[in-house]
């Protein structure tokens, strides 16, 4: 009796002791899932949400289970926020996991992106404790997803392709300019006095003409225009034959002028029977008495005659209009039309050889966009520094082109000086923006771009700006169709890949990255001789992209490809 009851009974007391083990085992993988599937750096972040799963009859009432979600890679790792769980019968406010039931979980992790994190895994750790006492157990480590997709990270590399924006001249070949000289008349007179045709002033806008005349390389005359006037008192078919006369008296002075002196232009006259406008100008700028109730007459009504009634009503300041600003509306004005002719682009460059200081800035700085080397540029804008080193524009320049030849710390002296000229040049704050971005610093390029507008290639910058921001649509819109490495990688992360390759196929100077760029878009499209063809011009400009290409997850699946590890290797 005593054998038969024995079996049983061990068999019960070993259930007990196995259900009140302390141990709880290896995780399978098989209960984690992770979204995204394969990390991805965002914005210089890798943010990844987990999904995981305790197991029915896994979980001990007692335990206390601390979740770490760690990516590792060879010589480093990085921790997460961890996540506790505890048992059934455990006091406390962490979720609570059914030894039955199991349970399900969510936690997110957000790693801040570094180089390294391309070949790596993401693990989850356990820190385990049952019962009372917190005896440790062990639970190993679970790996959960492998590596970091850091196709955006390229934007540092991609900014190489970028066009700082320049700051242009105002050169102007051929400038409209005028000379202006007056001929005053009596009241209610219309011949010329000899005492006007005397005058300093007419002296010197005649002398000037015929300079003008006789400076056939500089200058080139268009027209002499009289305008004839009339002061606004008196009857209007008094001042029309008034001022018509006053037209026809200065026109013939000026042909006789013209015809002695053997210059050949046009005169082109006409006149104005009252001066209205020219009253309102000078009511407006002097400090006569009752001025606004004047110009308010003016606005108030249209018809000659009932201004002038109006006008002549106010008494009080009449007489100052008499003798301060109607004489000055009977007049003549002759002006002088003609262009200032600059020197040719063959000329500015010869004057740059021979003595640069003769150039004006403008033409310096006009100068630099007629040649086509850089070393030419530089010595260009370097001139223009020595002769004009207040003008922001030839620093902001030199900038542009340190930073094409990859000269970013000497680029950022430039900008710097150029904003000292000018703290608010739209130009080398656009730049230092982009300097700001290839350094990593996002918030001073932020700011920055923030004083940008009104630069040429402002939204140029702000694509490359939301790219490492991981605002990839933004960063789209942005370029436009700009055709740069980073208006192609903004395009290659919004998966819009046909778009992306016309954009590679138009940049002006490809590089080791249009290539490599290409050689993404190959893989994203199982194009595999687009692959292999473009690493393999990628690695000849640049041979430390075979590494990079070893590691990168977009090739992950020619890993075996014997021409990719030719490459690679």
């Amino acid at each position: 009796m005593i054998k038969k009851l024995y079996l049983p009974f061990l068999m019960v007391l070993v259930f007990a002791l196995s259900s009140c083990s302390s141990k709880m085992g290896e995780l399978s993988s098989d209960y984690f899932t992770t979204t995204p599937q394969v990390l991805e750096a965002v914005g210089g972040k890798v943010d990844v949400t987990i999904n995981g799963k305790f197991p029915e009859k896994y979980f001990k009432k007692k335990a206390v289970v601390t979740v770490t979600p760690v990516l590792r890679w060879e010589g480093g790792e990085v921790k997460g926020e961890p996540m506790t769980f505890q048992g059934e019968k455990v006091q406390g406010n962490d979720q609570t996991i059914y030894y039955k039931a199991g349970g399900n979980y969510t936690m997110p992790a957000s790693f801040d992106y570094v180089p390294e994190m391309a070949k790596s895994e993401l693990y989850l750790e356990f820190d385990a404790k049952v019962g009372k006492k917190g005896k440790k157990v062990t639970i190993p480590a679970v790996k959960v997803a492998d590596g970091v997709i850091a196709t955006s990270e390229l934007v540092k590399n991609t900014l190489a392709n970028a066009n700082p924006t320049d700051a242009e001249d105002a050169f102007q070949r051929v400038i409209k300019q005028a000379k202006s000289a007056n001929i005053m008349f009596l009241i209610q007179q219309a011949n010329l006095r000899a005492s006007e045709l005397k005058s300093d002033s007419m002296k010197a806008f005649n002398q000037f003409v015929k300079d003008v005349n006789a400076d056939q390389k500089g200058k080139l005359m268009e027209n002499i225009e009289i305008s004839a006037y009339a002061s606004p008192d008196g009857g209007l078919d008094l001042n029309d034959k008034l001022a018509a006369q006053r037209q026809k008296n200065t026109e013939n002075y000026v042909n006789k002028q013209l015809k002695k002196d053997e210059i050949a232009t046009n005169v082109d006259a006409k006149y104005t029977a009252q001066d209205w406008e020219g009253f309102q100008e000078l009511v407006s700028k002097s400090n006569i008495q009752d001025k606004d109730l004047i110009l308010r007459v003016l606005s108030m009504y249209q018809d000659p005659e009932q201004r002038e009634a109006e006008i002549k009503n106010i008494s009080s300041v009449y007489k100052n209009l008499a003798d301060e600003i109607l004489p000055q509306l009977r007049r003549a004005r002759l002006t002088l039309n003609y262009q200032l002719i600059g020197r040719s682009d063959d000329e500015i460059l010869e004057a740059f050889k021979s003595d640069p200081k003769v150039l004006n800035v403008e033409e310096l700085l006009y100068a630099g966009t007629l040649v086509e080397n850089d070393a030419e540029k530089e010595a260009i804008y370097k001139a223009a520094v020595q002769y004009y080193p207040s003008d922001y524009r030839a620093y902001n320049n030199l900038g542009e082109l340190a930073y094409k030849a990859g000269n970013y710390d000497q680029a950022e002296s430039y900008f710097k000086t150029a904003l000292q000229k000018n703290a608010s040049s739209a130009e080398a704050n656009t730049n230092l923006g982009l300097i700001s971005l290839i350094k990593g610093d996002k918030a001073a390029a932020q700011a920055y771009l923030g004083k940008g507008a009104g630069a040429a290639t402002l939204n140029e910058a702000l694509g490359n700006y939301y790219i490492s921001m991981g605002q990839y649509e933004q960063a789209v819109t942005s370029f436009g169709d700009v055709k740069t490495n980073s208006a192609a990688l903004a395009q290659i992360l919004t998966k819009d890949y046909n778009r992306a390759k016309s954009t590679l196929d138009g940049v002006k100077n490809p590089d080791a990255y249009t290539a490599y760029l290409s050689a993404i878009l190959g893989a994203r499209t199982n194009n595999a001789n687009m692959v292999i063809t473009n690493l393999k011009a990628a690695v000849a400009k640049d041979s430390s992209l075979a590494q990079k290409a070893a590691k990168d997850l977009e090739f992950a699946k020619y890993a075996t490809n014997a021409d990719f590890q030719s490459i690679v290797k």
